[in-house]
């Protein structure tokens, strides 16, 4: 079980505080391993095994106690003298779940920890019910400081600049990293990540009857990663290949994917003006193996699989990002956190002066001292220019600060 330390560092905190910890991403990201991490640590800490009661809900075991009285009391009836902690693992698969944590939250002495695939689902019901008595931590895919970490399980001598390459081809669900799968074993897993995702948090819970609909928006996103599009342009897709849909029902689409965790809308912000614009959205991949799992693998959308993997690492670091908007430009990134703010701009190569002024002159417009970096995967004119950090992404992606 490899220590996922970014996760763990927010959550220890929180240990025995009066609040339900909310553990939510994609399916197999992880969440399940963090669980048993925060068991650990309290058995660490001295908590009696006895003490603690684990439940993983996805599992036929609980199949018949998944009305909230039955679980309710299968757990009421386990709990012992003192303080007690519960974990429950894919809270979602419990009706009326909130009403049983709420109750317990009440009446006993406990410490509860709760994960979700769907953040739709636990977003509602945890704002009806749990106002103000709970945290929420999104836990994500495998970065890339801790993919290496996996990597070193089984592989010595690791160099990180290789180790890139493959990271870009294989992506961080944990399950791809166990051991050393050939790509298209690699990408059979990623695809079940996908199908139990979208059949089981979307399909299924919102009746979805045209399957075939939603199946074409997913690969047009898919297809269309760190470009602006809006819902009409897919629509106008989607009727040329002689079927319609409304932009509302396409919206709705990508609503509930991005509930699933399965897609990430990133806004544009204008820099100069100080306010979010609500046009021109992008869209990113919770793990970039999504797409080469379903449209197949192809070296040629390379800056934009560097975008989404720079994305989701700021994301992963508590960073809220954004596209920037200064003039009639585009800044690929702006990441803020608290006080601080950094921007972010993302080439492959820069071989020609025409792609240097393209990337620098941008940042250049941005008159503030913020931090700004230009991310390449080149070796060439690495340091500063004019206050600019030219950076090599292995470096950027584990870099301790910025």
């Amino acid at each position: 079980m490899i220590y996922r330390k970014k996760y763990m560092e927010r959550i220890k905190p929180f240990i025995d505080a009066p609040l339900v910890k909310v553990l939510t991403g994609i399916r197999r990201c992880g969440k399940s391993t963090i669980m048993k991490m925060i068991r650990k640590e309290l058995i660490d800490r001295g908590v009696e095994e006895t003490n603690i009661l684990f439940y993983r809900l996805d599992s036929l075991e609980y199949e018949d106690i998944r009305s909230a009285n039955l679980f309710y009391n299968e757990i009421k009836n386990k709990l012992v003298e003192g303080k007690n902690y519960i974990f429950l693992d894919e809270i979602q698969e419990i009706d009326q779940w909130e009403k049983v944590v709420n109750t317990l939250m009440n009446e006993y002495d406990v410490d509860i920890y709760v994960t979700g695939s769907n953040s739709r689902m636990l977003s509602s019901e945890i704002s009806t019910y749990l106002t103000g008595r709970y945290v929420s931590f999104e836990i994500q895919p495998l970065t890339f400081d801790e993919y290496l970490l996996f990597r070193k399980e089984y592989k010595q001598d690791l160099n990180p600049k290789e180790e890139l390459h493959r990271f870009l081809i294989y992506g961080g669900f944990p399950a791809v990293q166990l051991q050393e799968y050939e790509r298209e074993d690699a990408y059979t897993i990623v695809k079940d990540i996908y199908n139990s995702t979208i059949f089981t948090d979307i399909v299924k819970r919102n009746q979805i009857r045209r399957i075939d609909q939603l199946e074409r928006i997913v690969k047009y996103v898919f297809d269309n990663v760190g470009q602006t599009f809006s819902a009409l342009s897919i629509s106008k897709y989607i009727k040329s290949q002689g079927r319609n849909i409304t932009p509302e029902t396409i919206y709705s689409y990508l609503e509930k994917l991005e509930k699933a965790f399965i897609i990430r809308r990133c806004s544009r912000y204008d820099i100069k003006g100080k306010e979010y614009l609500k046009t021109q959205e992008k869209y990113y991949l919770t793990d970039i193996s999504l797409r080469h799992a379903i449209l197949g693998y192809s070296s040629d959308s390379i800056e934009r699989v560097l975008e989404n993997i720079i994305y989701i690492e700021l994301m992963s670091r508590g960073y809220s990002v954004h596209v920037g908007k200064v003039d009639q430009y585009e800044i690929d990134f702006v990441a803020t956190r608290q006080e601080e703010k950094i921007y972010v701009q993302v080439s492959y190569k820069i071989e020609t002066e025409e792609t240097f002024e393209r990337e620098y002159s941008r940042l250049m417009k941005i008159k503030d001292n913020h931090p700004k970096y230009v991310v390449r995967m080149d070796d060439l004119a690495m340091g500063n220019i004019e206050g600019i950090h030219t950076i090599h992404l292995v470096d950027f992606l584990l870099k301790e600060t910025y």
